[in-house]
């Protein structure tokens, strides 16, 4: 495709560009879309986020389907499986609108076969697919700072760059179709791992009579230091758990790193006992809580 300047001076592709998927995290990324050049179609399910990004100059499509015709390259960004499917190929789906040469980017975090079967699905009306889960959080989404890990054909892959290069920092190409979202498993074993181990040092230093902060500033001089540590760690001693990243998405995430570590015979021993505190947490009703709010249920044991 013709390249054209962007408002931020850099140089965009052609494509024209959807967006599906305007909450926490697909709102600002599809800001940075706009504000990079790219021609942008918009559709939620929550108005607020259409009508602002289409104040800013956005269009405005009522179904999926309308996304598909008005765009080359259709990103999505939805909460879980379920959702990916129904947006690609329900009623009024993706799927019954693509042309053939069109991309679907899906930014979901969601289970890796599926994903595998969605791609295929589409690869047979000769529509290509990403999967590139992202990780960097509400923040990351704001700041243009998201890393963004790609499953899918090389070919795909360049053709998204500069849509990438408006929305993160990073963006590694891990391997083929659904690579990108074992990778989005790992992360969020990680994440979940650490954000635990963060909690449980800092309700062991209060509980010993030391101070948490003081705690806290230590270890991020040295191995231990982190960004969940740095960012996570002063949200649990300012008792502040705004969803940045809501605990019922991580616990879904949970079940993903379960079901994958599962179904290749990898053990994850310490991540099954996380994914029970997830489990706990939301079902004591913080689901909507970030998923820092883990540190509560060791706060009030």
């Amino acid at each position: 495709m013709d390249e054209d300047v962007g408002r931020n001076g850099a140089r965009v592709s052609g494509d024209r560009i959807g967006v599906i998927g305007l909450g926490i995290m697909g709102r600002p990324m599809a800001r940075h879309l706009l504000d990079a050049g790219f021609p942008l179609t918009v559709h939620s399910r929550s108005p607020g986020p259409v009508d602002e990004l289409v104040g800013a100059g956005a269009s405005r499509a009522a179904s999926p389907a309308e996304v598909a015709a008005a765009s080359d390259v259709i990103v999505t960004m939805l909460p879980d499986t379920p959702d990916v499917e129904l947006v690609l190929f329900g009623d009024a789906g993706v799927a019954s609108s693509a042309a053939a040469g069109s991309l679907v980017v899906d930014m979901s975090t969601i289970d890796p076969i599926p994903t595998r079967a969605f791609a295929d699905r589409l690869a047979a009306q000769g529509v290509g697919m990403l999967d590139a889960p992202v990780s960097g959080g509400e923040r990351g989404a704001i700041d243009a700072t998201l890393s963004i890990m790609v499953g899918g054909a090389p070919e795909a892959v360049e053709r998204a760059a500069p849509l990438f290069a408006a929305m993160g920092s990073k963006v590694v190409h891990v391997g083929p179709s659904g690579a990108g979202q074992i990778a989005k498993a790992c992360n969020q074993l990680v994440v979940a791992a650490t954000i635990e181990a963060v909690a449980e040092a800092l309700v062991l230093a209060e509980r010993a009579g030391v101070d948490a902060a003081k705690v806290r500033e230590a270890l991020l001089g040295g191995f231990a230091g982190s960004k969940i540590l740095e960012l996570h760690g002063q949200r649990m001693l300012d008792r502040a758990f705004e969803p940045g990243f809501r605990a019922r998405l991580h616990r879904k995430d949970a079940r993903i790193v379960l079901e994958s570590a599962r179904e290749v015979g990898a053990p994850v021993p310490a991540f099954e006992a996380v994914a029970r505190q997830l489990d706990e947490l939301v079902a004591s009703g913080g689901g909507e809580l970030d998923h820092s709010a883990l540190f509560t249920l060791l706060e009030g044991g």
